[in-house]
């Protein structure tokens, strides 16, 4: 922490309770530009085939994420003609009582509309701290995000068409091509089990913001689905399955999506058939402002602002530090609009001498779980970090 100190120009304070591998914030640098259609140029590119963008916990201060700043996530190529107008969902399979086709039309009048604030995050958001690394896009903090999602909700299409006694899961089917541009296979089909399906937040949306869903997040139909990986949540949506087992579609069998059903060592390697499908994201937040490496003088105070989100039905508390995790300070924390949406938090930090700090953001969700202070347990495919948010702060005298 001497050579920190060196090249920060200032002395670290409380450097004696720093966690002994881990790299100070301040020298952790994710902006870049970018050009996307329907998107910011603030958002970071991770790759472009397909196109995967990350959004800086400093551009996520809004209540809502605006639609050009949320996080994109693709496994394949979005359709290149869409008619919305044309557009059709075709619900089927081995529990359904019968096969059904809406049009988009159809969906909207037929049923009554609702709309949730709504927290969508990648499973692998995090994996950029994973020590082996894990292979797959190198997410920091930001693939995640917050919308305003209005559509049905899918329980009510599923009993429209009917649903028998043996059914455990829906599966999904969307019209973006494999990167190969063969027809035959598909990007992803993933879903969820039936019990999910079922919840009154789960739903068949067309709409974000009070906008038409972005291309790049599945114009014009999407299913959106709170407290599990956003990859549950399958984009240019046109066809549901619903299965008398687990769906065994693309990138919902081996590896993918999945976690050690029991912890193992850092470097494992783990055979398939221990491995277990990701059904909840952890409890997780985000200091959302200042933007790290921001500078006060000593007899300022510094306000802080951040969202907190959790698969469970809500954060209970929120907690900060300045002393590397010694001691936390409650935070302000505001109930969210419904349950998977993120929530706000706050709070005013007076720092006790001149030198360079970290702030740490930690929540507790309603099912007492916590946020820890470093990496969660490792995983080959680097998921589910819910490690606590901290940015670099500089205190002049």
């Amino acid at each position: 922490m001497a050579s920190v100190a060196s090249m920060l120009g200032m002395p670290v304070v409380f450097a004696d309770n720093f966690p002994k591998d881990m790299t100070p914030v301040a020298f952790l640098n994710t902006d870049f530009s970018i050009g996307l259609p329907g998107k910011s140029d603030k958002l970071t590119v991770l790759n472009d085939r397909p196109v995967n963008a990350e959004t800086a916990p400093h551009y996520l201060d809004d209540d809502l994420t605006p639609n050009d700043l949320f996080f994109v996530r693709n496994n394949g190529i979005p359709p290149s003609k869409i008619n919305k107008d044309t557009w059709t969902l075709r619900i089927e399979g081995e529990s359904a009582q019968k096969s059904k086709t809406y049009t988009l039309a159809e969906l909207k009048n037929k049923f009554k509309q609702y709309t949730y604030n709504i927290t969508l995050e990648c499973g692998g958001n995090g994996r950029s701290e994973f020590n082996p690394p894990a292979k797959g896009n190198q997410w920091s903090t930001g693939a995640v995000g917050c919308a305003a999602w209005t559509g049905v909700r899918l329980a009510d299409v599923l009993q429209d068409v009917g649903i028998n006694r043996d059914a455990v899961y829906i599966g999904y089917y969307g019209e973006d091509m494999h990167l190969s541009g063969d027809p035959k296979k598909d990007a992803i089909s993933r879903g969820v089990p039936i019990k999910k399906a079922m919840e009154e937040e789960s739903l068949i949306a067309w709409s974000m913001n009070g906008e038409d869903l972005p291309l790049l997040n599945g114009y014009p139909l999407r299913l959106v689905f709170g407290g599990y990986p956003a990859s549950c949540s399958g984009k240019w949506l046109s066809k549901i399955v619903i299965r008398n087992q687990v769906h065994d579609g693309q990138k919902m069998t081996g590896q993918a999506y999945r976690v050690p059903c029991k912890p193992v060592a850092p470097g494992t390697k783990v055979a398939d058939a221990d491995m277990c499908i990701i059904e909840r994201m952890p409890v997780k937040s985000l200091i959302t402002y200042p933007k790290t490496g921001a500078t006060i003088r000593l007899n300022q105070s510094l306000p802080i602002r951040g969202k907190a989100w959790s698969a469970a039905k809500a954060i209970q508390s929120m907690d900060y530090s300045i002393d590397f995790g010694k001691t936390w300070q409650s935070c302000i924390l505001e109930s969210g609009a419904n349950k998977f949406a993120w929530q706000k938090f706050s709070a005013q930090i007076k720092f006790p001498e001149a030198g360079y700090y970290e702030v740490w953001a930690r929540a507790t969700d309603s099912d007492g779980d916590t946020q820890p202070i470093i990496l969660p347990g490792w995983n080959p495919k680097g998921y589910l970090n819910n490690a606590c948010h901290r940015i670099a702060i500089k205190v002049e005298a």
